[in-house]
């Protein structure tokens, strides 16, 4: 429970429910109305009307006033908030997005811009290339007719120019409308390629609050990497400098709320002063509003994110019950704070954010206090009680919701949340004060990043090593059936609990599971194959490929994905620990965007490329990861051979080279100067063709070159750009394309796929099958599926 609401709330059993059924009728009904129509939201509002008015009628005392709630914010689901609905559904602007049309809107920025990060992908670095924006139509034209409309639009814009606009600023925009996603209330998406025009000045502590946050960026730099981006994601909930390898570790060990800030912030930096006016013996009323007037700054200086408005309004209906001396509820808090935001903002009702901060809370006030209680009865000490219940309780409460929003289920979320815990309010509160303190007082600021430092790193540890835990995350149906499956599953599981019997079946699974599959799991993994001599890893849309030596643990690599981290937990689930060399087929993103991922915690002998030197960008990545990481930066070259035991690479390309400079090479020349090799393993020959297209095999086979395989890494994802002879001449049994789920480039092209089906290959793809292997067999080369291939890009 947070520190605000331990400071005047009762234990579980005084709560009060009166407004309960108020905030359920109000953002059930908002919901209904976004989800199904104005109508729905209508009707939903007449209901709670009519049973209101029941009650009411009835006279029982005790529930005159929550009739009274129901009464009031039924009429507002049925008026205002149904009004609303209606009036986006028939804004001008919906029509005009269904056909695509071209606007000039000046809008009114409403929330920080949001980093949209984009996985590499040819001469596309990855990185965040775009924004996205929520603003509000002052005036609008379209086709160069004006229109009325007043609703609000999501803008996705470059991020030059755009980043850096606060809310409250004033810009004039044109682009292509799009329709908006359903459930909210946008009347359009619109895509914006230019600079913002007519940007008028943010308000005063707008601009303060960004230069704070600047601040801590700036402070932050003195930290390496990984702490330095974890730390400003922690405070403000800012995670533009947070690796993105980092950012997957938090999320797949239940993590990753500790990164956007809820109550959990709030409590901490309102506790925090309460117990400092409390030491200096200031009364109640005064520490109320002082603790008040930080949570307002608190507020501006992280943004009016759904989950943070629902906190700072619960924080604020608290402090004012201490500062008049009520020690009510936090139950109460946490309905009036769902009504207010709903009412005020009906999108609310539908974001996922502010339902897990509802839940997590709703499940610490409700259900934390009284599994403590049942476990220091039974003789647990009360601080370890606590500890065991809140995160508990939290995992109970907002694993449906995550299931729903995520299809994943992370089943190591409690134990992670347990050990995280006794840092999160200290380096909250150390970051705050770096924050606030920085720009005044520059030294003190460092000290203070400093001291946050290990905080930070033990959460990093506690996430990468939850992450790597085997079944550390669980796959589930997404969407609203998934997320109703798991709330169904955890209603029956509740019940069920509750009959001896069934406890004692219970306690005898888990045993079971603890002695016989959980070792048969972790000690036994079925992955990787005994014996394997190739892996083709899922990294998404993007290439890896993993060759193995005579020594345990050592292997060669050649191309790493298009981000940090799936090439890393490819190559740990296989074992490897050493990289005599590390192979760059060409220097597009997706096959260089993991590069840093390969040095964790390996040793890696060199780093070898091409002649090619483009895109530029790519090139000086390389280049500055070599030099960071202290390794030899080599060319291979056609004729070359390498050898390790049980390995042999021989260089066949490229024998296609422009003569343009690296500036203006285009993708296809990039490809086509793609490094070709044969691999020699036990389990036969394997060609890697990079991306070769159509002029670089031309070369190949015009040139009599031998490349007769075994096996074949099919150039360029499997698209079209492959020459039936070409696949022909290599003559090979097995096919492996390394292609992403979903992806939009049309790979693997069906005329590729068709004629290795005709000439008798047998075909892989890892968006299908995941990590694939090839082993030696009696009559040739054995394929072997991990058959968990990675989802869709995100």
């Amino acid at each position: 429970m947070s520190l605000v609401e331990q400071e005047f709330v009762p234990r579980w059993r005084s709560q009060d429910f009166r407004l309960v059924p108020a905030a359920l009728a109000a953002w059930g009904g908002t919901l209904a109305g976004l989800r199904l129509g104005w109508w729905a939201a209508g009707v939903s509002g007449a209901v709670a009307v009519v049973l209101s008015a029941v009650v009411l009628a009835r006279r029982r005392a005790r529930w005159l006033g929550a009739a009274g709630a129901l009464l009031v914010l039924g009429l507002v689901v049925a008026l205002p908030t149904a009004w609303r609905i209606r009036s986006v559904e028939h804004d001008p602007l919906v029509p005009a997005a269904t056909h695509g049309l071209t606007a000039t809107l000046r809008v009114e920025i409403a929330e920080r811009p949001r980093p949209i990060h984009s996985a590499g992908y040819a001469d596309q670095q990855a990185g965040t290339r775009s924004v996205a924006i929520e603003a509000t139509v002052e005036s609008a034209t379209v086709d160069g007719q004006p229109v009325a409309s007043a609703g609000r639009v999501l803008l996705l814009a470059p991020v030059a120019g755009w980043a850096d606009l606060l809310p409250g600023q004033d810009v004039t925009a044109t682009g292509r409308l799009a329709p908006a996603r359903g459930g909210e209330l946008t009347a359009a998406v619109v895509y914006l390629r230019g600079s913002p025009v007519d940007v008028t000045s943010a308000p005063w502590w707008q601009r303060a609050a960004a230069a704070l946050r600047v601040g801590l960026h700036e402070l932050c730099a003195v930290l390496p990497e990984e702490p330095a981006g974890l730390l400003p994601g922690l405070v403000l909930g800012d995670t533009t400098a947070l690796p993105q390898q980092v950012e997957q570790e938090f999320m797949e060990s239940g993590l990753t709320h500790l990164m956007a800030v809820s109550g959990g912030n709030v409590a901490v930096i309102c506790g925090a002063v309460l117990l400092l006016c409390r030491l200096v013996r200031i009364g109640p009323r005064t520490s109320a509003v002082a603790a008040g007037l930080c949570l307002c700054g608190f507020l501006v200086l992280v943004g009016p994110a759904p989950s943070v408005l629902r906190a700072g309004v619960m924080g604020g209906v608290a402090l004012l019950a201490l500062g008049l001396g009520r020690r009510g509820s936090a139950l109460p808090a946490l309905a009036f704070s769902v009504c207010v935001l709903v009412a005020w903002d009906p999108v609310m009702a539908a974001d996922f954010g502010f339902a897990l901060s509802v839940f997590a809370t709703a499940g610490l006030v409700l259900l934390a206090p009284r599994w403590a209680d049942s476990l220091v009865r039974k003789g647990v000490p009360p601080g370890y009680a606590e500890g065991i219940a809140v995160p508990l309780a939290a995992f109970v409460v907002t694993a449906p919701v995550i299931a729903g929003m995520a299809g994943t289920v992370s089943l190591v979320s409690v134990v992670t949340n347990v050990l995280a815990a006794p840092v999160v309010a200290p380096v909250t509160v150390l970051g705050v004060l770096a924050t606030v303190v920085g720009p005044w007082w520059p030294g003190a600021g460092y000290v203070l990043v400093h001291l946050a430092d290990p905080e930070a790193r033990w959460l990093i540890t506690v996430a990468r090593h939850g992450a790597r835990a085997p079944g550390a995350v669980l796959t589930w149906p997404g969407g609203w059936f998934g997320g109703l499956c798991a709330a169904g599953l955890l209603v029956l599981a509740v019940i069920a609990l509750k009959f001896r019997r069934v406890r004692i079946l219970v306690a005898v699974a888990l045993v079971v599971v603890l002695l016989f599959v959980v070792p048969a799991r972790v000690l036994k993994p079925g992955w990787p194959p005994a014996g394997w001599a190739m892996v083709e890893c899922d990294v998404g849309q993007g290439d890896a490929v993993v060759l193995a030596t005579a020594e345990p643990g050592r292997a060669v690599v050649v191309d790493t994905g298009p981000e940090p981290g799936p090439v890393d937990e490819c190559l740990r689930r296989l074992g490897v620990d050493r990289v005599p060399l590390l192979v760059l087929s060409h220097l597009h993103a997706d096959h260089i965007g993991g590069l840093s991922s390969v040095f964790e915690g390996r040793a890696v002998g060199a780093i070898a490329v091409g002649p090619g030197r483009a895109p530029v960008w790519a090139w000086q990545q390389v280049s500055a990861e070599a030099r960071k990481q202290h390794v030899p930066l080599l060319e291979l070259s056609e004729g070359q051979r390498l050898d390790w035991p049980g390995l042999s690479l021989d260089v066949l390309g490229p024998r296609y080279v422009t003569a343009r400079p690296a500036a203006e090479q285009d993708g296809t020349a990039i490809n086509n100067s793609s490094v070709v090799v044969r691999a020699t393993t036990p389990a036969g020959r394997v060609l890697l063709t990079g991306d070769v297209e159509l002029a670089a095999q031309a070369d190949l086979l015009a040139e009599g070159v031998d490349l007769h395989a075994d096996v074949l890494k099919v150039p360029h994802h499997g698209s079209r750009y492959s020459l039936p002879q070409f696949l022909a001449a290599v003559g090979a049994r097995a096919a492996m394309i390394s292609v992403g789920a979903g992806n939009d480039y049309g790979h693997p092209a069906k005329s590729t796929v068709d004629v290795l089906g005709t000439l008798g290959v047998l075909v892989t793809r890892t968006d299908v099958d995941g990590d694939t292997a090839v082993l030696p067999g009696d009559g040739g080369p054995v394929v072997a599926r991990r058959g968990e291939p990675r989802g869709p890009p995100r």
